[in-house]
């Protein structure tokens, strides 16, 4: 009965720093990664670097986004510099 009064305290400290930590990082790790699953060409995105442009195509590993700056130029990046998807 000591013993489990004794980790007690221990256990409290886990389930609350799962619900607090980890589980709403693990939300947000499946929302980017849903975005990221569910980018169409057409989209106005946001970079990680803050570029903001609209997707011309993609493929498993990048994109590739028009800017309105540099004569519209074309850039390549990687998917996981995705942001946003303003809509």
């Amino acid at each position: 009965m000591e013993f489990i009064v004794g980790i007690l305290p221990f256990l409290v400290i886990i389930l609350v720093m799962y619900f607090l930590m980890i589980r709403p990082a693990q939300k947000k790790q499946k929302n980017i990664q849903d975005m990221q699953a569910n980018m169409q060409k057409g989209d106005e995105i946001i970079t990680i670097g803050g570029l903001h442009g609209t997707v011309e195509s993609f493929d498993q590993k990048h994109m590739y986004i028009r800017t309105d700056a540099a004569g519209s130029a074309v850039l390549k990046f990687e998917r996981v510099a995705l942001k946003e998807i303003v809509k």
